[in-house]
Formats: C-alpha cells, structure tokens, sequence
C-alpha cells in the first residue's frame, strides 16, 4: 500500500512526533509500517484533546491530515471494547470520501480488533446490510445512504461512543442538512464525544456545533482561502474554443504529467475525456451520473497510473486523496474562490509540490479576478511558445440546447415504457427477467418455446 498523504508527513527530524501524541504501541505500530511519524499541525493540536475525550472543532485547509486527527483518537478508545457494536459513527459527503475514510482507519487499525465499514449510495444495499448485521465497530456513512438502513430498523445506536461530522461545510453545501437533523435524532441522548471538522465555518455549521458540543477545543490552522505551500499557480489566457488544442499541446510537450482536469459540467467532462482519449492521452472520467462502480474504476485506474487524466466535475474537489498528484488543471474556471482552493488542494498536499493550471477565456476575467483577490496576489499568466492563438475553432464541446432536450426527453420516454412494462409483468405475475438476458414474450396456451403449452414464462 501507497503512503496515504492525509493520514501524516513522512518522517524526518522535526518535532513533535506521532510517540509523543498519547498514541497506543499499536498505532505507533501502524505509523511505522506506513512510514509516518511526522504529525500534521491539526493532528498535533486535535489528538491529544481527542484521545483524552475532549469534542473538538476543527478548522482546517484540505489537505491537512483530519481524517488521522479523528481516527486515530477513535481507534485508541475503541481498542479495549468488546467488538461488534457501532461506537462510532462517522458522517462524509461524498462515496469517495466515505470509502477512503474506511481504508484509512483499517491502515490504521492493522494491528487492532477495531474494524470500520462504509456504506454510501450507488451500490446494492444487502452487503451494506450484511456488514452492519454481523457487527462493526466504525461505521462510516453518507447521511441518505444510512437513513436509508436505518429505516429498515437494522441500524443500532445504542452503543455509540463517538460522533464525527467530516467536510461538514460540503454537506450543508449539498444539502444534507436535513438529513443530518433526522441521523441526529436517531442517536441515544446519553453523552457522547463529537468531533467536526469542516474547510470552512459559516453559520450554520458555527450553530450545529454550538448544539452538539461541550466546551469543544477549537483546531484552527492554515488561512483556509490559501492554497498549500508546495502549489505553483499559473494562469494561461487562451481563446474558449481552444481550451482543448491548448491543454493538449500541454500534454504532448509533457508541460503537464499526471493531472486532474475539472470541468464545469457533467457534459463537457464526457466530451473532454473522449476527445483526450482520441488524441491518445489516457483518460477517465468522474461526475454525478456515473455509476459507483465507473466512479471506483476510474479513480482506482488513476491512482495506479493506468490513467494519466481524471476529468471530473466538481464531486472530487474535496476529500478525495491522490498521492504524488502532479497538477490540476481548471479547464473551466471554478464559479467561486472556494472552489478554486479546494481544486488546487488536491495537489500539494502533506508538504508535497504540485501545479495548478488554470485556462482561462475573456469571459472568465472577472472569476479570475476574485481569486487572486482570495490568495492576496496577482497569479503568474503564462503563454506556450508555438502554440497558434488564433486558431479557428474545430469542435464544440457542447451540444446545442435543443439536442440536449430531445436527448433527455428520449430517456425518459425509454424509462417509462421500461417502468410501464415493468408494471405489467408484476401484474401478471412474472418474473423479471435476468440482467443481460432479452425479455421474452408470454406464449398463450398451446404455445411453443418449452413450455409444454402452459402458458409460463420462459425465464
């Protein structure tokens, strides 16, 4: 296994270190073998207040090490417990995140009995309900997804020691506020530790904390509206229609190695990454209508090298962890200044280098503007030698209004005559037909196809 960028730094002959934190031999153990004994500034601060049970509300860059900040603590006062009842429970936004929360804490936790499970929507249920039936001791889960479980009245919070609330700012962001109020209501009113960490803290998250902790330790470090240390900025002012000649002449000149490319929609992320494969530079591509298992491939295919491109949406700006990431490239400049910290964060990170390259049109101007407002400077503006500025434009990557309505309109009329049909086998009390086998029509009596002329279906 990679070293884990988020979980430390990697040793050298700095103070403190992780032996100095309270840890248990155990853990220190598990450091070792990962080759990390240097603690972040937020592991430094949290852990010890953690460990001796204290809430903490961390404010922290991404990039900085939270997710070993609450785990470690978690892991330590779990150790000694009897197994097999949820006494943690930590809520994330996205799967991604989720799923990387749960490898961290088994990297961790190899040398405990402490074991952590994630579910998260976008893949069947019954797994999910498996795990949690046989017992787990860390569950990690996005709000919808757990709500979902715990309706089926499998779900027990009764032993529940420890509640964390990771990218608390992303899931008021994608609004499951509300849903974390129904979880909330869920859990046993017996105390508890709560542990939250958020990149930002507007007010209602300020307010949530304020309701769940007890004169919680406040972690603050690093200016969240900078990006890391180790991230060289550039800017490159380029023509819209020649984004795509531009960020492959970067390519092909090896200006950019491994990189991800954010887009501002699903759609253009498509196009992109088509056309980046066509011209031979690997590619995959996340966002919101690809399926868990896509979005698993794709960013496992990535972290192996067997992708050099990840163009993505928006969904990987946070929480996702690349090691040794090379650049992000803004294909699309992000809407807000928040945005562009968090894209950049995902390179530079643990006192790592990175780039983050930004295409940016006319039209951009004024998004670009806030942003160097937001890091407190002017943003180096670079231009490619031999590169033809004023090249005419040789594909869209977007597909007229009208085509994309007809488009969607066509889907939806496929899924309700799938739905209709549907319907109408469970009214005459079919079954349904097995993934990837055709439907076949219902013979009438006296028919052939095996039935020997009762009427059943051939399955």
């Amino acid at each position: 296994m990679n070293k884990t960028a988020d979980i430390g730094q990697p040793g050298h002959s700095a103070t403190p270190r992780f032996d100095t934190l309270g840890l248990s031999p155990e853990l220190l153990r598990a450091l070792t073998d990962l080759e990390f004994t240097t603690p972040t500034p937020v592991q430094v601060q949290a852990i010890p207040a953690a460990i001796s049970g204290r809430d903490v509300l961390g404010s922290a860059a991404t990039g900085s090490g939270k997710t070993a900040a609450f785990m470690l603590p978690i892991l330590q006062r779990l150790a000694g417990k009897p197994r097999g009842s949820i006494r943690a429970l930590v809520l994330a936004p996205t799967r991604e995140l989720a799923a990387q929360i749960v490898e961290h804490a088994n990297l961790l936790s190899k040398h405990t009995r402490v074991r952590a499970a994630a579910i998260y929507g976008g893949v069947g249920m019954k797994p999910q309900e498996d795990a949690i039936r046989r017992g787990v001791d860390i569950l990690v889960a996005t709000p919808g997804r757990l709500l979902d479980h715990c309706q089926r009245g499998y779900v027990n919070f009764g032993a529940l020691e420890v509640l964390v609330l990771d990218e608390a700012d992303r899931m008021l962001d994608m609004g499951f506020m509300p849903d974390i109020k129904r979880i909330l209501n869920q859990l046993p009113r017996t105390p508890r530790q709560t542990l939250l960490f958020s990149a930002t803290m507007p007010a209602p998250i300020a307010a949530l904390a304020n309701s769940l902790m007890q004169n919680p330790l406040t972690v603050s470090v690093e200016r969240t509206q900078t990006t890391a240390k180790g991230v060289t900025q550039a800017l490159f002012p380029v023509a819209s229609h020649l984004k795509l000649n531009l960020l492959a002449e970067l390519l092909t000149r090896n200006e950019i190695g491994n990189a991800i490319v954010f887009c501002r929609t699903k759609h253009r992320a498509n196009r992109i990454a088509e056309r980046l494969e066509k011209l031979g530079f690997s590619s995959a591509k996340m966002h919101g209508n690809r399926s868990q298992a896509q979005r698993t491939d794709a960013l496992a295919g990535f972290k192996t090298g067997r992708y050099r491109l990840l163009v993505a949406t928006d969904i990987v700006a946070r929480g996702i962890d690349v090691e040794a990431l090379e650049h992000v490239v803004n294909f699309d400049v992000p809407v807000t200044p928040e945005d562009y910290i968090h894209r950049a964060g995902r390179t530079g990170r643990a006192e790592a280098v990175g780039e983050a390259y930004t295409l940016y049109s006319r039209d951009e101007e004024s998004m670009i503007k806030a942003i160097e407002r937001m890091v407190g400077r002017t943003i180096e503006r670079r231009t490619l030698d031999g590169f033809d500025y004023n090249a005419a434009a040789t594909e869209k990557l977007e597909v007229p209004i009208q085509d994309r309505i007809a488009a969607i309109r066509a889907q939806r009329s496929t899924e309700r005559a799938r739905a209709r049909e549907k319907e109408e086998r469970r009214a005459r009390g079919e079954a349904e037909p097995k993934r990837g086998q055709p439907h076949r029509k219902r013979r009438g009596p006296g028919g052939s196809g095996g039935g020997g002329g009762n009427g059943r279906q051939v399955a």
